[in-house]
């Protein structure tokens, strides 16, 4: 990006800031779009998160040090500025450690008895940690990063985080209203060309970095694929960093136009991008090898369970209906592999002794690693229709003669289902219901009320 930016004309310390800019990806996007399409706790979602939270952790340092870079009049005072921002940040981070260990936990427990207090404290938390930010001379975005650290640190994470989607995607919307209302379209067709060059970058260079880091750290095409779409925008970050610069004057407004630009390009194409990563997938798999060791080792140890022969059923889900049935099989004498998508769940059923490996339904190339040719069952516990219909076509695809069940939520989708070549669809709401009425009235029983004592 920076060389670039060099080449546009820029000058260095602008090119930094274009380069800089270029590199974090928005947080806040990539958790929404995984969450809506579920794949949160798939291998790809960790791995994007993972790196997307370092990316974030990075660029509020760099906040930090322009901070006291802005503020020291000159070389000399640079220093004690630096010395002045090391102290303070460390005392907030500090103090905030101190309240998460003695106060913010028992406080929590106290609030958690009404989850309307509990969602009103995670707001005024975070506003408060951002005003004590703006206070010591960082920024409100630092002070609200933390506030987010110490509340995930607590057992009611997942709950905050829960009641927070709703205001979270309300808040996006205005996101994207200041992005917008940040773009000079008096300057605006100067700036196509050098933005659709760096949205290029950015939505193909990005992704391709994180696919050979990867791939070298021994992980498949398809993991690398996914989590690279990921980068593929610039982080709302991005924007904090060229407001900040520019009121330093290390840019201007036309750079910090150029850099809005890309943000609104680079988000609205990537979306699109990880919404249909699936197939996109499929459609470019074949030139994707170079970026595969021959040996994926990673992904390797999590499906060494796959080499045994002993197998007649193949469960795919592990969730709660999946681990029903994957129990009920193993005590009538099945020889039961079970796949997840979700590396805990696979590592928690092997601590408990069951075979199961790691691995997606919708990946074509793993289900030519399961032993197919010996199963007489392949059982999806997954009600989820695009994942059942990936699944189908792909078992047909290897030749897969055996019985195929897949799960469903409604008769509709059972009838598609059918159509597609499922031998038999389960709907669980519905034989749970009909085991329930059997219990009660099955055999004969009538419905008969207790006389009084």
């Amino acid at each position: 990006g920076y060389l670039i930016a060099i080449a546009l004309g820029m000058t260095q310390v602008v090119a930094l800031y274009v380069a800089v800019a270029l590199t974090f990806s928005s947080t806040i996007i990539i958790v929404k779009l995984l969450s809506d399409k579920r794949e949160v706790d798939t291998l790809h979602g960790r791995i994007a998160i993972g790196f997307l939270i370092v990316q974030d952790i990075v660029v509020v340092l760099v906040m930090i040090g322009l901070t006291a870079l802005g503020e020291a009049g000159d070389a000399a005072g640079l220093g004690w500025e630096a010395i002045e921002v090391v102290l303070k940040g460390s005392l907030f981070i500090a103090t905030i450690g101190l309240l998460m260990r003695y106060v913010l936990t028992p406080l929590l427990h106290q609030l958690a008895r009404s989850p309307e207090l509990l969602v009103l404290f995670a707001i005024a938390w975070a506003v408060a940690l951002g005003a004590a930010g703006v206070h010591l001379g960082f920024s409100k975005e630092v002070g609200a990063f933390l506030a987010g650290v110490s509340l995930a640190s607590t057992p009611y994470r997942e709950v905050i985080g829960a009641r927070l989607v709703s205001l979270r995607d309300f808040l996006l919307l205005f996101f994207f209203i200041d992005l917008g209302a940040g773009l000079e379209l008096a300057t605006l067709g100067a700036q196509v060309v050098p933005a659709v060059l760096l949205s290029l970058f950015v939505l193909m260079g990005n992704p391709l970095i994180v696919m050979v880091i990867l791939g070298a750290m021994g992980y498949r095409k398809r993991t690398g694929f996914l989590a690279g779409l990921t980068v593929a925008q610039i982080s709302e970050f991005s924007l904090i960093l060229g407001a900040l610069g520019l009121s330093l004057g290390h840019i201007d407004a036309e750079t910090m136009g150029l850099i809005t630009l890309v943000g609104l390009i680079t988000i609205s194409a990537s979306t699109y991008m990880i919404l249909y990563s699936h197939p996109l997938y499929e459609r470019i798999s074949p030139w994707l090898s170079v970026f595969e060791r021959k040996r994926a080792y990673r992904e390797e140890a999590l499906n060494r369970n796959t080499q045994e022969s002993n197998y007649d059923v193949i469960l795919f889900g592990l969730g709660r209906f999946g681990a029903g049935i994957e129990k009920e099989l193993l005590q009538r004498g099945h020889h039961v592999l079970g796949v997840d998508f979700d590396p805990d769940l696979v590592r928690r059923h092997e601590r408990h002794g069951y075979a199961v490996c790691y691995g997606d339904a919708e990946d074509p190339e793993f289900l030519a690693t399961l032993p197919l040719g010996q199963v007489c069952c392949v059982l999806s516990s997954v009600p989820d229709m695009r994942v059942n219909l990936v699944l189908l076509h792909s078992l047909r695809e290897h030749g897969y003669n055996g019985t195929i069940a897949v799960t469903a939520h409604t008769s509709r989708d059972t009838e598609r289902l059918q159509d597609a070549g499922a031998n038999q669809v389960l709907i669980p709401y519905s034989a749970a219901a009909a085991e329930a009425v059997d219990k009660l009235f099955g055999e004969g029983k009538q419905c008969q009320m207790q006389s009084p004592q």
